[in-house]
């Protein structure tokens, strides 16, 4: 049974820019998203937003700057009656090796250590191969959004090594699918 939500950041609540989210002004919701969240918060899952944010390890934005973009985050997700329990990211550039930075399991590990919650009551949604690879290492299972970068990833093919993963359009899907298990 699942007890634990891992959330992708940017491709899953929010869009994906490819010069990436440097401002609270360019923090756009994904439809539905925030209801979704709303969603598995009243079914009594847990949720961490699990994110790298390279971005700030480039100089392209100050930690500072990060917290505020999650206070408007947050402030989005409260407009709907949601709310995420914790949120976790990696600051380092993309060429780093950090334990933390996707695809390595750092930041799920850390996650399921805070709520005292097994791999195996622990799903991770994600758009991009690296948090589906973070999530085999994790020993969490694996569900796939075609927003942000899902679909391309879905038409190129999903590899072998990180199946079984469950591919939904959108995190609202994907919490009617997990919603229905319980």
């Amino acid at each position: 049974m699942t007890r634990l939500v891992l959330l992708d950041r940017d491709g899953v609540l929010n869009e994906d820019r490819a010069d990436h989210v440097k401002n609270p002004g360019e923090l756009v919701m994904i439809p539905r998203a925030a209801v979704a969240c709303a969603r598995l918060n009243r079914a009594g899952l847990k949720t961490a937003i699990v994110s790298n944010q390279s971005g700030v390890g480039q100089g392209l934005l100050s930690a500072s700057m990060l917290e505020r973009i999650h206070e408007r985050l947050r402030a989005a997700l409260a407009a709907e009656g949601a709310h995420v329990d914790l949120i976790l990211t990696c600051p380092e550039p993309p060429w780093s090796d950090h334990e933390r930075r996707k695809p390595r399991p750092g930041m799920l590990l850390e996650a399921m250590r805070h709520f005292r919650i097994s791999p195996g009551e622990t799903v991770m949604i994600g758009d991009q191969l690296r948090d589906l690879e973070a999530a085999r290492a994790a020993g969490v299972r694996r569900l796939l959004v075609r927003t942000g970068k899902g679909a391309e990833l879905q038409a190129r093919g999903l590899p072998d090594d990180i199946l079984p993963v469950a591919v939904y359009d959108d995190l609202h899907s994907a919490t009617d699918a997990l919603l229905q298990e319980t």
